[in-house]
């Protein structure tokens, strides 16, 4: 009995804080939302994410087998940058890979705004205009100068390397990649002093001097 009515006056008081507290949330400060802001925010992801397929497109096109589109690619390199890999996570951000329990996948990596905004920033000057409206010659021709000058001595911090690398990476350890447009040969098997070279032949994916993507 003591329980039962011993609950009317905490739910009394309850109801009494709540309509108390009324007049204070007409007095509290209207939060104002930067929807512009906002929008150009998801705007500038939207446009990364899109650089990041084009680019990879680019570098590797299908051809009698599938390219960086067809394997995914650009979705290795946006995770290989949200996990940190090949150094691509500034100092300040934390240097080291991040384990997946601890990855946020929702988040925009921090190595996508530092290394894809300027690479798309340079495209675009490049292009004469924005470098994702652009024709795809007009595209390529312009991706092709961003390398010769990304590979020139004294740009070796150029952020074209890191995902560069990342593509290229992508791809060659992709079941494609490694076996269909690279040669796969089971190792151990035997060994062939001398291959000859034939037209169209492809280089073997055992061949570990193509590890070195720079």
């Amino acid at each position: 009995m003591s329980g039962e009515h011993g609950s009317a006056p905490v739910i009394a008081r309850r109801e009494m804080l709540g309509l108390a507290a009324l007049p204070l949330l007409f007095c509290l400060p209207v939060i104002g939302f930067e929807a512009p802001k906002i929008a150009r925010w998801w705007r500038a992801r939207t446009d990364r994410r899109a650089l990041l397929d084009v680019v990879s497109d680019l570098l590797i096109p299908a051809t009698e087998t599938q390219g960086s589109l067809g394997t995914a690619v650009p979705s290795f390199v946006w995770q290989a940058l949200q996990h940190g890999l090949d150094g691509t996570r500034s100092p300040g951000s934390g240097g080291a890979i991040v384990g997946a329990s601890t990855l946020d996948t929702d988040a925009e990596p921090e190595g996508s705004r530092r290394l894809l905004t300027p690479i798309g920033e340079e495209l675009d000057v490049l292009a004469k205009g924005d470098f994702l409206k652009a024709a795809a010659p007009q595209q390529l021709a312009a991706l092709t100068a961003l390398d010769a000058h990304a590979f020139t001595p004294g740009q070796e911090d150029h952020p074209w390397h890191k995902i560069k690398d990342l593509i290229l990476t992508g791809y060659y350890t992709s079941e494609t990649g490694g076996s269909r447009e690279l040669n796969y040969e089971l190792v151990p098997g035997r060994f062939d002093p001398d291959v000859p070279i034939t037209p169209g032949m492809h280089a073997y994916s055992s061949d570990w001097t193509a590890v070195d993507f720079g």
